[in-house]
């Protein structure tokens, strides 16, 4: 009975450590949900209106910003994310326009 419960106990064990060594694969939709969360709660790209999508890890950005700068903060905000491969951006620089 002990040996039947100490092979029982060591499966359990060894099966509990193999799940620990693989954590589960990131989704394309998780990929893409982390990164419009980075994006929303960052402070200077977070107001923006950018397109976000997934495939493969590989994320697109995609919409339109008024500086250089922003455009280079939302790739690198990107890139931060867990699970993503690479960075394609898509975005626009526009400039302002007076409202005439």
């Amino acid at each position: 009975m002990h040996k039947l419960l100490a092979a029982f106990l060591a499966l359990f064990l060894l099966q509990a450590v193999c799940l620990a060594k693989d954590p589960p694969q990131m989704t394309d939709d998780t990929i893409s949900d982390a990164v419009r969360v980075k994006l929303a709660g960052d402070q200077l790209v977070g107001v923006l209106s950018l397109d976000v999508t997934v495939k493969q890890g590989v994320v697109t950005l995609a919409g339109s910003v008024e500086a250089k700068s922003l455009k280079s903060r939302a790739e690198r905000v990107a890139r931060k994310v867990k699970g993503v491969k690479q960075v394609v951006n898509h975005i626009e620089i526009k400039s302002r326009t007076s409202g005439k």
